[in-house]
């Protein structure tokens, strides 16, 4: 070929490629600044821009960073960018109403408290959840809450419409655990207590005996969340953050206001006078920082208590764990105990069962299966195709049904937070350092979801389990709240508690709760009680049809 001609022919192809590759890419103009073809800048952000801003509120002890892996993880999987709202827990509902006051709206709207589903709808700040909707974006969260009781989807109806998924903690069968000091009890020569009269003989002693050889009288017996296992051998729980609701013929009472609490409250009376109670359970047993602490009962002011969950009171060596390498080892001391033993080396503590009263009545506080309602925020529901992402993600990061994934969405990235234990199939150990960081799954941005109904296999559940704990628990008969309860319920608490206070303590006579129960009444008591007890009704109905729909569909599938 013609040298020449080659040249030509080379340079009219690279001319033309030129040419095609500039009509798409940056150049320089006169000012030296870099800028793009227009139709390519659509183009690019088209492709990179992600397809919703979504704010996200979750459960949270430390604030998520914005680069957080995990986050990325599910913003990368599900092209989003997710926005996380950093409410600290104990504060949740303070901080929560103060971006609402400005006019903000999260887009995954936890309502920490079940009874604050009915204040938020009703303030216009929650959308309407189309049930087939919810159906066909998180079908796993739906089968889960199904297959465990599927009345629990009616509580987040008002008025018909869905406004909130239920969170459901199946680990809230078990009770509040009782908890004395064993070394006292070894101390005086004492057995735990099973009967009320029993208890009795054990509080005096640990007031009056010495129970902690110092050669000083500075020790009481029981403080404020140990008086619930007192109003529990009558049958109720008293102080208790929400008004506690019992069945009684059908109907449903408000435990405080019942007639048996004037037996409960003779006993706390006469306690109180002869410094059995310690002077301070007016303000409680925390003294602040992680609100599960006793510390009347760590710093030994105190021989009993029935504060925390069941996982706050874990010796050393209750059950096994698998460590960083897999291998099952004892579980350590846990929150409490391991308080307690940093203060007392040699201090020990035994469960025992809730006190039975005189009128064969035991029991202890349980918490609500309902743990609380995820919405989705008004404005979302305005953005088409947004509240239908939201359902989608729940779902994926919720009720995974891939295990693997579903361990990686509240624990982090296998290899890296987390491995399969070589023993068990079945079983995944976390790895140094994550096992010793508190708060890590926040610094990772994981466990983001909703908390769903499963089968509680872990070794932990187990030992509770096997502590008696699934047995005598009181729970709330009211897990919803009605209009009257929204209004109401912030006075009828603190008048609970001042005239509660003020009998025990000796202000005001025993005789003084038939007085007690008419102000209850009379400041909207009445009014909680009529909308409880129609919301019961309507509720039992319904639980009655699902119940014979089941035995219907047993025998004629």
């Amino acid at each position: 070929m013609n040298i020449n001609l080659s040249r030509k022919l080379y340079l009219l192809i690279a001319t033309s490629i030129l040419i095609g590759l500039m009509s798409g890419c940056t150049f320089l103009n006169r000012e030296g600044s870099q800028v793009q073809q227009q139709g390519h800048l659509a183009s690019a952000e088209k492709e990179t821009a992600p397809q919703y801003t979504i704010s996200w509120t979750m459960h949270q002890n430390i604030p998520v960073p914005e680069d957080a892996e995990m986050i990325t993880y599910i913003e990368d999987r599900f092209d989003v960018d997710l926005e996380v709202w950093n409410l600290e827990n104990k504060r949740y509902e303070e901080l929560l109403d103060l971006e609402l006051a400005q006019g903000k709206i999260p887009d995954l709207f936890r309502i920490r408290q079940p009874h604050d589903l009915l204040k938020y709808q009703m303030q216009g700040v929650l959308a309407e959840i189309p049930p087939e909707v919810l159906e066909q974006y998180a079908p796993n969260i739906v089968q889960r809450i199904r297959d465990y009781d599927s009345r629990y989807l009616e509580y987040g109806k008002i008025n018909g419409g869905l406004y909130g998924i239920p969170a459901i903690n199946q680990t809230n069968i078990y009770r509040t655990p009782v908890v004395y000091r064993e070394d006292w009890l070894k101390q005086l020569g004492l057995e735990v207590p099973k009967t009320l009269d029993e208890f009795e003989t054990v509080m005096y002693a640990f007031a009056k005996d010495d129970p902690d050889g110092n050669g000083k009288q500075d020790t009481y017996g029981l403080s404020r969340e140990g008086l619930n296992v007192v109003f529990g051998a009558f049958g109720q729980a008293v102080f208790t953050e929400q008004l506690y609701f019992n069945e009684k013929n059908n109907q449903l009472v408000i435990g405080a206001l019942e007639p048996e609490m004037k037996k409960a409250l003779t006993y706390m009376q006469k306690w109180y006078r002869d410094g059995i109670i310690d002077p301070e359970f007016i303000t409680g047993e925390n003294k602040g920082g992680y609100k599960h602490l006793s510390h009347a009962f760590i710093n030994g002011k105190i021989g009993m208590t029935s504060m925390g969950n069941y996982y706050h009171w874990n010796q050393e060596g209750d059950y096994r764990v698998l460590n960083e390498n897999g291998q099952e080892t004892p579980v350590g001391a846990s929150f409490n105990v391991k308080e307690l033993l940093q203060k007392n080396a040699t201090a020990e503590v035994v469960f025992g069962s809730p006190v039975i009263g005189p009128d064969g009545h035991s029991g202890s506080k349980g918490n609500n299966l309902l743990m609380n309602f995820i919405a989705i925020g008004a404005e979302a529901a305005k953005e088409p195709g947004k509240l239908e992402k939201i359902l989608e993600i729940l779902d994926y990061v919720s009720a995974n049904p891939d295990p693997e994934e579903q361990i990686k969405m509240e624990y982090g990235l296998p290899g890296k937070h987390w491995n399969w234990s070589a023993e068990d199939s079945n079983s995944f150990h976390l790895l140094y350092p994550y096992n010793r960081m508190e708060n890590y799954i926040n610094m990772i941005g994981s466990s983001i979801g909703m908390t769903v109904p499963g089968t509680p296999s872990d070794k932990r559940e187990q030992w509770a389990a096997s502590a008696g704990l699934t047995e005598n628990g009181i729970y709330n008969r009211l897990e919803v709240a009605t209009p009257a309860l929204i209004q109401y319920s912030s006075d009828l608490i603190r008048m609970r508690d001042r005239a509660y206070i003020s009998i025990i303590t000796g202000d005001q006579p025993v005789g003084y709760f038939d007085t007690f129960v008419e102000e209850f009444m009379d400041a909207g008591g009445q009014q909680v009680l009529l909308e409880a007890n129609h919301w019961y009704t309507e509720h039992m109905e319904t639980s009655r049809a699902q119940v014979g729909r089941k035995i219907w569909n047993m025998h004629f599938p």
